[in-house]
């Protein structure tokens, strides 16, 4: 262990106390890497008719602390939102143990059509400003298909410029702009590595990680987790542990661990629970947040 865990931890049990010395003694029998992993909420599906206050009572009771609003859904939270309903949803976040992450947008760049690309930029500048405005950390993009009759690489550029272009506003508002990986062809790695190297100044653009099949491709997980993890996003989609069983989720917590991940992964279930879905939430959050246990467990 670095001699600055141990430091750290020393005084923290001498500040704490012989109760804090113990539960030390136990969380050093872990890695320090991946520690500020935190489990989230995007209200895909689970979350799609919870109100916020819903979304703050089943995410607390599950014991998930952030979610990711998606447009278009009961929440309804949306640019029209007046100051003072921007400054409520602010309010209930801030009295909640439940961060807000930010919002879920399906703004895409990859048109060849010149206007529909300045209308899809001018949208997701919106929701910077929502997002900021109601306590969000950043807002999810994504790129969505390669145009027949266009070179790829093309496509690929153009989207990372309307990347770049969407950074530079979001610097202002303290946002970061999440490009989720997805698509078809889009959603493969080596595509997306191409368009984050054409806004490779823009340090607030990064990749929300979305655990696709894709991911397996080429040389698999690992070599394409290496093109992306270090401008990996503060949010990263998963499907569910037990939702996906042919997804290496084992191998994805030993990953984020490796590379000491800080941030929330956030549960993007399509198909709704036969049951209690609180229930089935906190269930989710305890099988990854387990495998992420034994990554730290493997690492230390």
């Amino acid at each position: 262990m670095p001699p600055a865990m141990n430091n750290r931890r020393h005084f923290l049990s001498t500040l704490l106390g012989a109760s804090a010395a113990t539960a030390l003694a136990q969380d050093a029998k872990l890695s320090y890497l991946g520690e500020n992993i935190q489990f989230g909420l995007v209200t895909y599906q689970w979350g799609k008719d919870w109100d916020i206050p819903t979304i703050i009572q089943n995410c607390s009771a599950a014991k998930v602390t952030g979610v990711e609003l998606r447009v278009e859904h009961k929440h309804n939270v949306t640019p029209d939102l007046t100051p003072a309903q921007r400054a409520e949803v602010r309010r209930q976040f801030e009295d909640a143990p439940v961060k807000l992450l930010g919002m879920g947008t399906n703004f895409e760049f990859h048109s060849a059509n010149a206007d529909e690309v300045r209308k899809n930029i001018d949208g997701a500048k919106a929701f910077i400003k929502l997002s900021h405005d109601i306590g969000g950390t950043g807002v999810k993009v994504k790129p969505n298909a390669l145009p027949k009759d266009v070179p790829t690489e093309k496509t690929l550029v153009q989207i990372g410029k309307a990347l770049a272009e969407l950074g530079d506003h979001a610097i202002g508002f303290g946002q970061e702009i999440r490009l989720e990986v997805h698509g078809k062809d889009t959603s493969l790695l080596p595509n997306i590595k191409t368009i984050m190297d054409a806004c490779a100044d823009a340090e607030n653009v990064r990749v929300c990680w979305n655990s696709n099949d894709t991911d397996l491709e080429g040389e698999g997980i690992e070599a394409n987790f290496a093109m992306v993890k270090d401008r990996l996003a503060h949010v990263t989609h998963i499907r569910g542990v037990s939702l996906a069983p042919n997804y290496p989720f084992p191998k994805l917590a030993k990953l984020l661990v490796e590379a000491d991940y800080e941030g929330h992964v956030c549960l993007e279930a399509a198909k709704l629970p036969a049951g209690d879905i609180v229930a089935a939430l906190a269930e989710q959050r305890e099988l990854f947040m387990n495998l992420i246990t034994e990554a730290r467990k493997a690492a230390a």
